[in-house]
């Protein structure tokens, strides 16, 4: 489908996404673009990268140019791109947040050629060495201000998620931000907050690691991501974040209420209805 890729970032995300394209045939040639050279380095030792470029040079090259970096980098970043592209190219995005991009391109003359989409699905490793052939299949791809893009770039791009197995959807940037905090960036959040829950109460790692079972080792998963991708995210959306937050501890203080008062029923009544959760999820 395409001569010459570039990949902006070449961790988890867009190193995932380059091995996928490569192995269903989608391109020939994928550039790299990073401010890091041990990743770049790495990067090409893996395959996931065939060459690396400046960002002016990679751009002119390419028929797609996929950014993958931290949201707080993405905005300059996006930029610089559309001042670059023609509209023959298309640039997508891949960011956990949508607004504030949308809102900082909403204007460029080169809007129509860029795509803001948000593959969901992560782990919580980062870098090269993250990047794995089984990413994306399975799960949900959103796209925001699809009528703003030119309905051959939006077509396109369809294609390319679908190919690599991911189901479309569609949202405003605002929706899109909101429930990712309800569904993504909270589960973040408690992950870290437990993490340090323990780390602060049990003086003892051994006892951590003997003892942890696998419901433990899943909550607290998220606690290994990094902080460096997750900060911006929650300074971008820190408004829905803070919604979802507070009433995430407001639901923690009826736990503990319970507890406190020994009001048995209820706390029975609290856990029956969040097994209401397996409809949705089995």
């Amino acid at each position: 489908m395409f001569h010459s890729v570039t990949i902006v970032g070449v961790g988890l995300i867009s190193g995932s996404f380059s091995l996928i394209l490569k192995d269903k045939g989608l391109t020939q040639h994928v550039i790299g673009v990073s401010r890091t050279e041990s990743s770049i380095k790495k990067a090409l030792e893996l395959g996931i990268i065939d060459e690396a470029l400046p960002l002016e040079e990679a751009v002119k090259k390419s028929d797609l140019v996929y950014v993958a970096i931290p949201v707080d980098a993405t905005i300059p970043m996006m930029q610089r791109i559309m001042n670059l592209v023609t509209d023959k190219q298309i640039v997508v995005d891949a960011g956990s947040t949508k607004q504030a991009l949308c809102e900082a391109l909403a204007h460029h003359p080169m809007r129509s050629r860029f795509v803001a989409s948000h593959p969901m699905w992560g782990t919580e490793y980062s870098g090269p060495e993250a990047a794995v052939r089984e990413a994306f299949s399975g799960r949900t791809c959103v796209i925001c201000e699809k009528e703003k893009s030119d309905k051959d770039a939006v077509e396109t791009v369809e294609k390319i998620y679908k190919e690599l197995g991911m189901r479309v959807t569609y949202m405003d940037p605002v929706s899109h931000d909101m429930h990712a905090a309800y569904v993504s960036h909270i589960s973040h959040i408690t992950s870290f907050a437990l993490a340090n829950t323990v780390l602060e109460k049990e003086k003892e790692d051994n006892a951590i690691f003997e003892l942890a079972s696998g419901g433990f080792e899943s909550t607290v998963r998220l606690a290994k991501s990094s902080p460096a991708m997750w900060l911006p995210i929650f300074k971008q959306n820190k408004e829905h974040v803070l919604d979802v937050l507070n009433e995430h501890i407001t639901q923690l203080r009826k736990f503990k209420s319970c507890l406190e008062k020994e009001n048995y029923e209820y706390l029975q009544e609290l856990m029956e209805s969040a097994n209401k959760i397996n409809r949705i999820i089995k």
